[in-house]
């Protein structure tokens, strides 16, 4: 199976929101139209500390990362923080996921990033892979939505 790992493009809209109501199902979460439209507004935006790549198999988007570019205080160069990754549930195991993230892996390198970072849920079949990429840190994650 041929994966290319691009930039998201406005074509691709109807896919990715398909892919996007199934991450959020996942995660049993509810994310508004009005963020929703934003946040793909914001990866079209060249100017935009957020991006997008799709997984394309044969001209179909199977699957996206999302990711934030942003500045650090204890490093010198940019960090990136991977927030959102789904593969179609039919498409997985293929090595989808994988190649979205060492396509960022890859562009980091050559960007000269100083970090690429990502939480997930401690249950997560995915944790399999991303343990395969680097360790699990002891850092505990507290949130306080305003």
């Amino acid at each position: 199976m041929d994966v290319l790992i691009r930039d998201i493009q406005p074509q691709d809209k109807a896919q990715w929101r398909t892919l996007w109501n199934g991450y959020n199902q996942f995660y049993e979460s509810k994310v508004s139209e009005s963020v929703t439209e934003k946040t793909w507004l914001r990866m079209l935006n060249a100017q935009s500390s957020i991006f997008g790549r799709v997984a394309d198999v044969n001209g179909q988007v199977v699957g996206f990362v999302h990711s934030v570019l942003h500045e650090g205080t204890w490093e010198l160069s940019h960090l990136c923080y991977l927030e959102d990754l789904f593969v179609a549930p039919e498409m997985r195991g293929h090595g989808i996921a994988r190649c979205l993230i060492q396509a960022l892996v890859d562009e980091g390198k050559a960007q000269g990033w100083s970090r690429l970072y990502w939480h997930t849920r401690e249950n997560n079949p995915a944790r399999k892979l991303y343990d395969e990429f680097t360790n699990v840190e002891d850092f505990v994650l507290y949130r306080m939505n305003l």
